[in-house]
């Protein structure tokens, strides 16, 4: 499959759309810190001066910072000044990342379809991408494609889905957020899009254009072994489904890279290392109990990221000692896959 280099207009683009989006995530990190307020109170004659904010269950808090006095004012003063220059600098950094959009689209950097990055985005801004929750399969290509400064056949990229793969030994535990009170995933889903609805198979929401979002976790040896299942604690959240040969995934060290949506936006991208991601899809396309379309996808899907890794990523060697959740028949099945100009597994 073809793998296509960006030009030089475009990879300066890039660049200047992840040194852009880092500098607003940065400011947005500030503006977080300013939530809440700090007032004056006034209890018994005397006036205090009260911080309040939110827990990280999503609780209202109080806490007296002291009387009033010139070290009191003084710091509400800073604080006030402080939240001020947030909130200009995190605006005028979002104009500047807009402005950006618009040259990525006019440059036709935009790659991830819009859904896919709205949820990506939304569980970012939740804590948990990256934190419980990465994306794997065929999204993940766009990250990898993004870290390469190339461009993938859209043939390979396309995809009406997103797969999650959620890590059960993890506390994971959802930022509180007035728009998604019940911490759940499927919350999370439907206020982006009030279609979505968990089906039959309790591991799977859909919308009504049939796009799906999958939580899948790895396949356990101890089948007795209790483990966590969901994002949230309601009862009707997305479970996770137990899957085999998950549990390389699961220990694969973490991808992370700004991709570029279909409107030209960024987001942060988090994903498990493209080798081990090789090395599972050729399994994958090997497994004689699969689809024989999706083991063709699988294969190709293989094939082109290890290329891609080989040719445009050689610092991520494709090296037993460093790959050692792979067991040792997977990791040198896709051996020949990272060997320069190969286009098909052995």
């Amino acid at each position: 499959m073809e793998i296509n280099e960006l030009t030089l207009d475009q990879a300066r683009e890039r660049v200047n759309t992840a040194q852009r989006f880092g500098a607003w995530r940065d400011a947005a990190a500030r503006l977080r810190g300013f939530r809440g307020s700090l007032v004056w109170h006034r209890s018994n004659g005397d006036e205090y001066l009260t911080r309040s904010y939110y827990d990280a269950s999503g609780n209202r808090r109080q806490k007296v910072v002291g009387k009033r006095g010139s070290e009191t004012e003084a710091l509400k003063s800073e604080w006030e000044e402080g939240r001020a220059a947030a909130q200009a600098r995190a605006k005028q950094l979002r104009a500047t990342l807009d402005r950006q959009a618009a040259v990525n689209r006019a440059l036709g950097l935009g790659r991830v379809p819009l859904l896919g990055a709205r949820i990506i985005r939304s569980l970012d801004d939740a804590g948990l991408l990256g934190r419980g929750l990465r994306v794997i399969g065929t999204n993940a290509i766009y990250a990898y494609e993004a870290a390469a400064g190339v461009m993938v056949d859209a043939s390979v990229t396309a995809t009406l889905d997103i797969d999650l793969l959620f890590d059960a030994r993890r506390r994971l535990r959802m930022l509180a957020s007035a728009d998604v009170p019940e911490g759940t995933l499927i919350a999370l889903l439907r206020r982006l899009d009030r279609t979505f609805v968990r089906g039959r198979e309790v591991f799977r929401a859909t919308n009504a254009d049939g796009y799906l979002v999958d939580l899948i976790k790895p396949e356990r040896h101890e089948p007795w072994r209790h483990e966590r299942e969901t994002v949230g604690p309601a009862s009707d959240d997305i479970a996770a489904v137990s899957i085999a040969g998950l549990s390389w995934l699961e220990s694969a060290p973490p991808f992370e890279a700004v991709v570029v949506d279909e409107r030209g936006s960024p987001a942060r991208l988090v994903a498990v290392d493209p080798r081990v991601f090789v090395a599972h899809k050729l399994w994958l396309s090997r497994r004689i109990d699969r689809d024989p379309l999706r083991r063709r996808r699988d294969a190709i899907q293989a094939a082109t990221v290890g290329r891609l890794v080989s040719r445009y990523l050689p610092h991520l060697a494709y090296d037993a000692a460093q790959l050692r959740m792979l067991p040792r028949d997977v990791y040198e099945a896709a051996v020949p896959l990272f060997r320069e100009g190969t286009t098909s597994p052995a």
